[in-house]
């Protein structure tokens, strides 16, 4: 692909070894070593709760997509997971941001936020991981909008938005793309799955 060296290099040999497997699931699942929006939808709602999180799973694949081109290349795919998994509260947040911002105007609205909050709870209840008695979407993005839009401009910049959510527990559970919901694992180590040591 080309693109290696731009990879994040984080452990030495073992990361070289989780990348590695992580590419060979890739390249197994996707053979082209490009994932569509179709096969995203594909694997992403097998592994979570069926075409309830068909919406959720989309915007997902809009964030990964980085250069915008319709397809997830294997380069954007790892730096998204090792983000999701190792990356630092703001690098999570800054993630979870492009992904409430869809129309990618460096603003999150209030239509855009229940858009996805609705996905999510729509996702989260037929997989009976809400409570029954929780706040709804719409109520989770009122609150959430009182408290993060500051100088109330009907926005919420990326400033706001990771401030806000870093002051915030509750909020910061409510915005974080949370990736044991999403079925984003590591990829067992060769010598882990052979059953060797070393």
């Amino acid at each position: 692909m080309g693109q290696a060296a731009a990879l994040p290099c984080r452990r030495g040999e073992s990361y070289i070894t989780e990348l590695y497997e992580w590419f060979r699931k890739f390249i197994n699942e996707c053979p082209s070593g490009l994932i569509t929006l179709h096969e995203f939808q594909r694997h992403f709602c097998n592994g979570t709760v069926g075409s309830e999180s068909a919406e959720y799973a989309e915007q997902i694949f809009h964030t990964l997509d980085n250069n915008g081109d319709g397809v997830v290349d294997f380069r954007e795919y790892v730096m998204a997971i090792s983000l999701l998994i190792e990356g630092t509260a703001v690098e999570k947040l800054c993630w979870s941001f492009n992904l409430y911002d869809k129309d990618k105007d460096g603003a999150i609205t209030k239509e855009e936020m229940l858009e996805i909050m609705q996905a999510v709870f729509k996702m989260h209840l037929a997989a009976a991981l809400t409570k029954p008695n929780t706040l709804t979407a719409e109520e989770c993005t009122n609150r959430i909008f009182v408290r993060l839009d500051k100088d109330n401009n009907a926005i919420i910049s990326l400033e706001e938005f990771i401030e806000g959510a870093l002051e915030d527990d509750w909020i910061r559970e409510m915005l974080e793309c949370n990736p044991s919901i999403v079925k984003v694992e590591r990829p067992l180590r060769r010598d882990t799955a052979l059953g060797t040591h070393g």
